[in-house]
Formats: C-alpha cells, structure tokens, sequence
C-alpha cells in the first residue's frame, strides 16, 4: 500500500510538472476581457476561443485562448480499470484508513512547503469565538440527505464538523496553487481563477439577461463564504446571500464577516448567511439575477445535482443567470487521491452537464475552461418562462 501512494505521489509529481511545461505559454494569453460574448452559440462542440493579447494581471483575470463544449468523460472514471481499482481498495476499510492518513498528509504537507501554514490556520480557527455564530445560524429542523452524511475530503463526518470548517481556507489555498501552477503567487493565482470564473459570469449575463442588472446574487453551496465574497467585490450593489448545508461552514463565513466589520471593513450591503438545502431554500421564486454553485456538484449524486439546478431556475428572475464552476479533467494520480475523497466523483464525470441543464428549462448553456483544471458553465432562465 505505502508503494502504492508513493507511486502516486511520484506521479502526481510527475504529472503537475508536465502541466507547468504545457501551461507555460497560457501566461502570454493575458487578455483583457471582452465586453460581450461574440457568439450565443449553445454547441457542445469543443472549440478553441481566443482575444487579443495583454499582459495586466491587475484586473484579474486571464482568457487565454481555452476551450468551450462540454466536460468529456476522462478515461480513468466509471467502470475503467484504474476507477474500479481505486473503488476496490477505497472498501477495504484498512487499506481506506491508510489512504485516508496518507491522503491527509500529502495535501497538508504540500501546501505547507508551498507557503500556506495549513495547521496554523486551522489552530487559529478553532481557538476563536466562532462557535456561538453556529447557534446563531443553525436550522435544527433540517434533515441531512443520505449523499450528505458520507465522509468527505478526509474526514468522517464529511463537513459537518469544526474540524473540517476550519480547514476551507487553507485547502482552497492550496487548490489555487495546484491549479494555477504558472502563477508567480497565491495572490497572482486568486486573481487569474476567480477573476475568469467572474468574467465568464460577466460575459454571460451581459449577451443573455436582456441588459437586467444584477441586483440579488445566491451563492449555493458557499462553505465559509470565499466564493461569496468575490461576488460581493465583483458587484458591490448587489445583495449578496451566501447558503450552506454546513452549519459549521457558514458559521466560519459570518464569524469572518464580524471579525472584518470590526475592523471597520463594514460592507454597504452585508452579506446574508443562510443554513439551509441547495435543493429546497424556501426562499421566495424569481427573487435572484444570479445563482452560483462554485465546486458544489463533484460533490453530488446526479438527481442531487437535479434537484439543485431545478431550484436554482425556480429562484431565478426571466432573464438571470445560474453559473456553475467545477472540475474539468484530471491527471489520473490526482483524480484517484479525490475519488477517495469524494464518493460521488464517478457521477460528477458520467454527468451531461449541459444536457441536463437544458431539461431542467435553461437556454443559452455554454461551458468555458476558466482555468486549467476547471470549467465555468452558464445558462439563462428564458424570458416566456
């Protein structure tokens, strides 16, 4: 078993430096972005997509020339021999206890050496005053689905636990630097991933909503409000609604907020912190311009998946936008340390995205690779619906 991991180690090693050497000429791609989408194409034909070149990382974002269509099933997901490998040994309890420490291990070691103090940040969350915001925040009466209570990311009880909230921030961190590996910082990262998962947002609403401004944002599935909060820069007048299934995520996210405002950083327009379903809000119909699911649905059985756009095409005005970003393909060492980590990265890679969010009633569906790892997804609400 130690053999095994450290095989994939190598290898993931292996294969981050093969993604740096391909990656290195996306830094001359920096792009200022355009003010409109030159096509309402909805094909899910992959095509490659270019702008006219710059070198200011200042605004935040980086659309080099990545491609459109949808997510393509990589070879070593479903019923391939290296998934139902991976599957095998993820039951065997022992053999899943020792993937589960090494596992842990791998991603917060690698992190440390990249500069970000995994553990500190951790410790530091944890010694705070940030349990009494859980009790403020809690819904008692929710019922956790089935797909929810599985463990997840390393940790037993998935994300319903201190332990796993207080860890968001660094393990996003070290996300971002794994997958912007040509970024010369973690700062330099944050912009070029956020800024064109925020642009593609952007370019979307601005072709398809009519010319409706973007006055009430819902971020689903928004952990401590990381997500959240690049909204609420991006559009300053909006009202802002970060939503978790954790109560112990969101009470990290609001303890921040507090923490924040204060310092006097006090937010024209505070963000809203709900505990609730992505599924079943019970908030009103037709009350949002914008509904954002960042790295929610790898993390969900499809008819979860379903019933999450479904209520997010329910909350949204005529005209509004839902945007979706998440993983694209995976070099295989990294995708086998997720999937025993993440029990439903099978579905999440046999999923028609686009397909099913046509079903669902959206038009104008289009997918972007954002990032090297992850796609930005985009459909409209229909003004007859």
């Amino acid at each position: 078993m130690a053999a095994l991991l450290q095989g994939s180690i190598w290898s993931s090693q292996s294969c981050l430096s093969l993604q740096q050497s391909t990656c290195r000429d996306l830094r001359k791609w920096t792009v200022e972005a355009s003010s409109s989408v030159s096509s309402a194409s909805t094909s899910n034909t992959l095509s490659s997509t270019t702008s006219s070149s710059s070198n200011d990382l200042s605004k935040g974002f980086l659309m080099g020339p990545f491609k459109e269509g949808e997510l393509s099933r990589p070879p070593w997901t479903g019923d391939e021999p290296l998934s139902r490998l991976v599957s095998a040994i993820i039951s065997i309890k022992p053999l899943f206890a020792l993937m589960t420490l090494a596992g842990r291990q791998v991603f917060i070691s690698s992190a440390e050496k990249k500069g970000i103090p995994w553990r500190k940040m951790s410790q530091e969350c944890l010694a705070s005053d940030v349990y009494k915001e859980k009790d403020i925040l809690e819904d008692k009466s929710i019922v956790y689905p089935d797909y929810y209570v599985k463990g997840f990311h390393f940790y037993s009880t998935g994300n319903l636990s201190w332990k796993a909230a207080s860890e968001v921030e660094a393990a996003t961190s070290s996300m971002i630097i794994r997958s912007i590996p040509f970024a010369k910082s973690l700062e330099e990262g944050i912009k070029i991933l956020r800024g064109n998962w925020l642009q593609a947002i952007e370019n979307h609403h601005f072709a398809y909503s009519g010319g409706k401004e973007i006055k009430d944002i819902l971020d689903v599935g928004c952990a401590i409000g990381i997500s959240t909060r690049h909204l609420a820069d991006r559009f300053p007048s909006a009202q802002v609604t970060g939503l978790d299934l954790s109560p112990y995520f969101v009470a990290v996210a609001q303890y921040k907020d507090k923490k924040e405002a204060a310092t006097g950083k006090q937010r024209e327009k505070p963000i809203r912190w709900m505990h609730a379903l992505g599924e079943r809000t019970g908030l009103p119909s037709a009350s949002f311009d914008l509904v954002s699911l960042a790295y929610v649905i790898h993390e969900c059985p499809q008819y979860a998946t379903r019933a999450l756009l479904k209520e997010a095409f329910r909350l949204l005005r005529s005209g509004g936008t839902v945007a979706l970003i998440d993983n694209s393909d995976l070099p295989p060492p990294i995708f086998t340390l997720m999937k025993a980590s993440e029990p439903w990265m099978d579905e999440y890679y046999s999923l028609n995205l686009e397909e099913l969010m046509y079903e669902v009633g959206f038009t104008n569906v289009k997918s972007v690779l954002t990032n090297p790892r992850h796609r930005t997804t985009t459909g409209t609400v229909p003004f007859d619906s």
